[in-house]
């Protein structure tokens, strides 16, 4: 069942109407459609358009043309009174993680369940729940700007699950992590989609193509897609010399040379 369908999507940025000269193109004619329950990897090189695509997703941006559906509804069609009910399915987790600095993790979790309008005990009930399924301590008064990079990641996963989403975005969730806190988050978030969450992950990290069996990979070039396949499991360490792998395969697609559009 499609949980996230784009059709002939298109959006710019800059001055004037849209289509005008003074605008600069993010995404050109974007169609695509993911199944629920899928591990999607949104690749493509800087300035592809990908985290334009997560913004419009979250309806934090609008497009020029085009339709967005979420869960079968048509998310930019929806009343501003209705975009707390997107946020509930529809979690994100963002590259420098977005979290109140001198706020404790389970004080950073609760506040976007209490933007939700939930009653105080659920928040705290989910928030602490949320926290013991990334493994880490909710009763820690440590505040966010003592944890670790990977600790830190870990408090923003945990925000962005609370709400029970049924959809999770993740823009470039390792760009700030090295190698094994990478691997940490990235089977932190296979394990959200076993739990039935469709997973999306905008990166061009090589590790993550690595090391996740991901379902769907969706490249972007010059913002528009050039490429939508089934993926390819991840190569094993052992697998003989000249074995196509997910990397490969994603970095024939990306392609090369300045990029053109906006992020």
């Amino acid at each position: 069942m499609p949980i996230l369908e784009f059709s002939g999507v298109t959006m710019s940025y800059g001055n004037g109407a849209a289509g005008s000269r003074g605008r600069t193109a993010a995404l050109k004619d974007v169609s695509f459609v993911t199944d629920e329950g899928s591990f999607v990897l949104l690749t493509g090189p800087s300035g592809a358009g990908k985290s334009t695509l997560l913004k419009l997703v979250l309806a934090s941006e609008r497009p020029d043309a085009g339709t967005i559906r979420v869960a079968d509804r048509d998310i930019h069609r929806l009343r501003k009174s209705s975009i707390p009910y997107l946020r509930r399915n529809v979690g994100a987790v963002f590259q420098d993680f977005k979290l109140l600095p001198d706020a404790s993790p389970l004080e950073n979790v609760a506040l976007a369940l209490q933007v939700l309008g939930l009653p105080p005990a659920e928040v705290d009930l989910r928030a602490r729940r949320a926290l013991t399924d990334v493994e880490l301590d909710p009763n820690t008064r440590r505040s966010s700007r003592c944890l670790s990079g990977g600790e830190q990641q870990r408090v923003a996963i945990a925000r962005a699950l609370a709400g029970d989403p049924a959809i999770l975005l993740a823009d470039e969730p390792t760009g700030n992590l090295d190698p094994r806190l990478s691997r940490e988050i990235l089977d932190l978030l296979q394990a959200v989609r076993a739990r039935g969450t469709t997973v999306v992950i905008a990166t061009h990290d090589p590790l993550v193509f690595e090391h996740v069996e991901a379902s769907q990979i969706l490249t972007l070039a010059y913002g528009r897609l050039v490429a939508d396949t089934a993926a390819v499991a991840p190569m094993p360490a052992d697998a003989p010399a000249g074995m196509p792998s997910a990397v490969s395969i994603a970095d024939t697609m990306s392609g090369a040379g300045p990029i053109g559009a906006v992020a």
